[in-house]
């Protein structure tokens, strides 16, 4: 019997990852587990329906596949949540596009009262450990692309059920979930179980959701939970970035914040460059013909529209902070261009060209900020 994917996930928030986060992000670590567990069913919902199409579940599955043996859980305990922070960040706007992540983002910000940058900062943090939960059960199960997908929409009422109710609002009103499904499987699914771990014995605990009932753990989640009795989290370090195109990460001790110096209106446009860059990453190296070209631009171009506020915003910044800002994306330009020299290169270069170029331009203009 396959897992059921929202207690498996869930039960990586012991004890000692919620301390790393709730610290991560300046509040208490109620608040934060409340706001993690909140994420977890909201970023597999939206992982449910990318796997509507084949495109999307390829896209899934070649994730996953290329996260083999590189554990979120590992990165956690030994470089810290900013670190895995910025992966995340580049994951999910890569997977789900920009727009959508910073809609997701301010959902969970306003219910768990973290606002905007703090609930990026925690979608950023558990959106690893939920796709990392994937590709463990994946792997384990030796599913293709299609059975992961399978998996993903057999478990879409539970998933749409373990949402909250106030968030379950907010995220129907932005066009991100069916909220007559979600309130139907509400009425039929039971609520999610929160796991903990004792570091001491390895023994599972759980405490319930308030206002839900408890699923049972399954015999595989057990095995996880037992194999992350062994960590010992540690309190983040001073982390390496370990690509040239990753961003500065934001500071600990603030709610996801970037130095002040590079925050404008409340907005942090080192992580919104982050954002941008991760969608292009992921996105340009899949164009290879029209069809593909056809998939990928709407993602790009929607990570151009957030360079376009970033380089709206920047005009606010200091002469330092617009130095700081350009050397960000001074390091990331190099690889950037090279992947768009190989879609010219392509089928798909006559399609892809306005597009193409309007990026380049936006780079170059940040670049001299």
């Amino acid at each position: 019997m396959a897992v059921n994917l929202i207690s498996a996930a869930q039960q990586l928030l012991t004890p000692e990852v919620i301390a790393q986060i709730s610290s991560f992000l300046g509040m208490d670590r109620s608040a934060t587990q409340k706001a993690a567990i909140a994420a977890i069913p909201t970023i597999l919902a939206s992982l449910s329906d990318l796997v509507g199409t084949p495109a999307g579940a390829n896209q899934l599955s070649k994730l996953l596949s290329q996260q083999q043996g590189s554990n979120p859980m590992d990165m956690l305990r030994n470089a810290g949540a900013p670190d895995l922070a910025q992966t995340g960040s580049s994951m999910l706007s890569g997977l789900l596009g920009g727009r959508t992540m910073d809609t997701m983002a301010q959902a969970i910000g306003s219910f768990a009262g973290m606002g905007d940058g703090g609930g990026k900062s925690l979608l950023a943090v558990v959106g690893p450990l939920v796709v990392g939960m994937l590709g463990k059960q994946q792997h384990d199960a030796g599913m293709d692309a299609n059975g992961l997908a399978s998996l993903l929409r057999s478990q879409k009422d539970q998933i749409m059920a373990a949402i909250p109710s106030g968030l379950s609002d907010q995220l129907g009103a932005a066009g991100l979930i069916d909220k007559a499904r979600s309130g139907m499987a509400s009425a039929a699914a039971t609520g999610s179980r929160i796991a903990g771990v004792s570091g001491a014995t390895g023994a599972s605990q759980a405490a319930m959701a308030a206002g839900r009932t408890q699923w049972p753990y399954w015999l595989a989640a057990l095995v996880i939970v037992a194999g992350l009795a062994i960590y010992a989290l540690q309190r983040p370090t001073e982390p390496t970035v370990a690509q040239s195109t990753n961003i500065t990460r934001p500071s600990t001790g603030t709610v996801g914040m970037a130095p002040a110096d590079l925050t404008v209106d409340g907005v942090n446009l080192a992580n919104q460059v982050n954002s941008s860059l991760g969608t292009l990453q992921a996105q340009l190296p899949t164009i290879t013909d029209e069809a593909s070209a056809q998939a990928a631009l709407p993602k790009i171009n929607d990570a151009i529209s957030q360079l376009d506020g970033v380089t709206a915003r920047a005009a606010k910044l200091s002469p330092e902070a617009r130095r700081a800002l350009a050397k960000l994306i001074v390091a990331a330009a190099p690889a950037i261009n090279q992947m768009c020299d190989k879609v010219s290169a392509t089928p798909a270069g006559t399609i892809a060209k306005p597009v193409i170029d309007n990026l380049r331009a936006k780079l170059d203009q940040l670049a001299k900020a």
